[in-house]
């Protein structure tokens, strides 16, 4: 058994780095000021929060007051859809365009959207038909398909928008397959047309390029802890001259915008984990591509009957996801971390202990049965050689042990003559 843990699961969660640990250490000790305090010593606190501000915006090509603190990814997507959509709502649009593979904190938060506007969500006294939404009040969802490879294609967007659409919200890169979205073009068709356009680039942000003006994006959520800042605090983008109202109400923090006391500590360590990762992105990218690639190839080769999940070029530097049939995800999950300590994911940390088959697999036209048995490695910067050199190593013996006691690799075998 090896000596230390392999992680390889960095598309859940990334270590976090030197540099946002020594951003958020004086505000986690010493200068724990209120930022909101008019003192001197909240005001440490307060020209923090605003250099954290200047500085993802810079990394990501927007205006600093287009940048408002989160709690993280799924609170920005909700807030980015919610009163995205009750924005449009008032201007006559309701209907909300997105895709079959988003993350469930976009996907779910759709589904209320149509639910709560929805005849069954009207009050059940006798004025109830008086309380229901009217049909043009109801929220109604288009999904798009995202094909075998895993990818939007924009003509199918143009041809979904309709003079009722509203708003329309397409991940940047998948947090699964880690397929790389058309978003400049997305971004063009949606400004045309009057829509908004809000992309979550939770998996993106750090990793890839991003041009808030340039794409001609609307919204854009992020979060710390998936390019090695923190957990718990992320951000939304909100175009300038762009006005939301609040998902969160209460105090007059974050510009009026988002009430709660800042986490100081995590907006300073986040900011600097961003810059961070955009200085070193371009070398960090090739040398996670390179490792990647002969991951995926070394595999392919030693392993029948296995298949790469999504597009080969189109995707993030750091993502590899195979299928392999014949076995379960979860049990090679378990070997891999019980014999070796490599540390891998079946799919999104999300949805690891869910057995239902992963609904971003099954997008792409998987069977459930193939679905099942995907095994998703996302490395980092600071993955290594030696450590790929022993995934590959070790990977076809626990995929061969695991086939040998599975019905269902013995039936394949037995119907094609392997």
């Amino acid at each position: 058994m090896p000596d230390r843990i392999i992680y390889a699961d960095n598309a859940a969660t990334t270590r976090l780095s030197e540099a946002a640990l020594a951003a958020m250490t004086p505000y986690l000790t010493g200068q724990y000021g209120n930022p909101s305090s008019l003192y001197s010593f909240g005001q440490q606190s307060r020209q923090a929060v605003e250099r954290a501000r200047h500085t993802v915006a810079e990394a990501l090509g927007c205006a600093p007051r287009e940048v408002f603190f989160t709690s993280g990814g799924s609170e920005s997507d909700n807030w980015a859809l919610k009163m995205g959509a009750a924005l449009m709502k008032s201007r006559g649009k309701t209907h909300l365009i997105s895709t079959a593979f988003e993350h469930h904190a976009v996907l779910h938060t759709l589904k209320q959207l149509e639910r709560d506007s929805s005849p069954r969500a009207a009050d059940s006294s006798p004025r109830a038909a008086d309380s229901s939404p009217r049909a043009a009040d109801r929220f109604t969802v288009t999904l798009l398909p995202v094909y075998e490879n895993g990818v939007v294609r924009p003509a199918d967007l143009a041809e979904a928008i309709t003079p009722q659409t509203g708003l329309v919200s397409v991940m940047f890169a998948n947090n699964e397959i880690g397929t790389i979205q058309p978003i400049a073009e997305i971004g063009a068709i949606c400004r045309a047309a009057g829509v908004l356009f809000h992309t979550d680039a939770v998996q993106a942000a750090g990793h890839i390029p991003i041009d808030f003006k340039g794409m001609q994006i609307d919204l854009l959520s992020l979060s710390g802890h998936k390019f090695h800042g923190p957990k718990g605090v992320g951000g939304l983008l909100i175009r300038n001259g762009l006005r939301l109202d609040n998902l969160i109400a209460g105090g007059a923090q974050e510009g009026g915008r988002r009430a709660g006391t800042e986490n100081v500590a995590g907006v300073a360590g986040m900011a600097a984990a961003l810059a961070e990762a955009a200085g070193t992105m371009a070398a960090d990218a090739e040398k996670m591509s390179r490792q990647r690639d002969r991951l995926i190839r070394e595999i392919q080769a030693a392993i029948p009957r296995c298949r790469l999940n999504g597009d080969p070029v189109l995707r993030l530097p750091n993502n590899v996801n195979m299928s392999f049939e014949g076995i379960e995800g979860e049990s090679l999950l378990l070997r891999l971390d019980y014999v070796d300590k490599i540390c891998a994911s079946t799919g999104s940390a999300c949805t690891t202990n869910s057995l239902v088959p992963s609904h971003v697999l099954m997008a792409i036209g998987l069977p459930v049965e193939v679905s099942h048995g995907s095994l998703r490695l996302s490395l980092s910067a600071e993955t290594t050689d030696e450590e790929i050199d022993h995934i590959i190593k070790v990977l076809p013996g626990h995929v061969d042990w695991l086939r040998e006691k599975s019905p269902l690799w013995e039936n394949i075998c037995r119907n094609e003559g392997i």
